[in-house]
């Protein structure tokens, strides 16, 4: 891949696909790792990309892909954190930091549509083809999900 075109994507694909795999890890430390992975593989890659669009959704579909395989991983399901500390965002009001944790709390096959359809602003066309699912599948978790977030909320109020 030509270093301009490489440059090009880091520059306008790199928040978005740290978001992604920030949602799917849960963890910062995880998050950045997966991201640098994403893009170790888009240098090493030869294959031909016809737009930034198509790099944008090969980069997501590897952090998701990454994401996975690292909460399988033998050391991810073995080793515990020692000091349980996460970077947190700060909300400025506080129905912001209470649907960012109700999503959080979510399994991770609706957290993931969620944050692609809500925050990543994709259709459900384009998030079935990047988890590998059918639109029905995807709709399905999208009302699911809406439906816990729905539960959650009135728990916590």
């Amino acid at each position: 891949m030509e270093k301009a075109v490489y440059d090009q994507a880091v520059s306008h694909c790199l928040d978005a696909v740290y978001r992604t795999a920030l949602n799917c890890c849960k963890n910062r430390q995880d998050a950045e790792d997966v991201v640098q992975t994403a893009f170790l593989k888009l240098l090493e890659c030869g294959t031909p990309f016809q737009d930034e669009t198509h790099i944008r959704r090969w980069l997501i579909r590897v952090a998701v892909n990454e994401s996975h395989s690292l909460r399988r991983s033998f050391w991810r399901r073995n080793v515990s954190s020692l000091d349980g500390q996460t970077a947190e965002p700060a909300f400025s009001q506080p129905e912001h930091s209470d649907l960012f944790y109700a999503v959080q709390e979510l399994p991770v096959r609706y957290r993931e549509v969620v944050h692609l359809y809500y925050y990543e602003e994709y259709s459900i066309r384009e998030i079935a083809a990047l988890l590998h699912l059918s639109e029905t599948a995807v709709q399905t978790r999208l009302m699911r999900a809406r439906r816990k977030l729905k539960q959650q909320l009135q728990n916590w109020s």
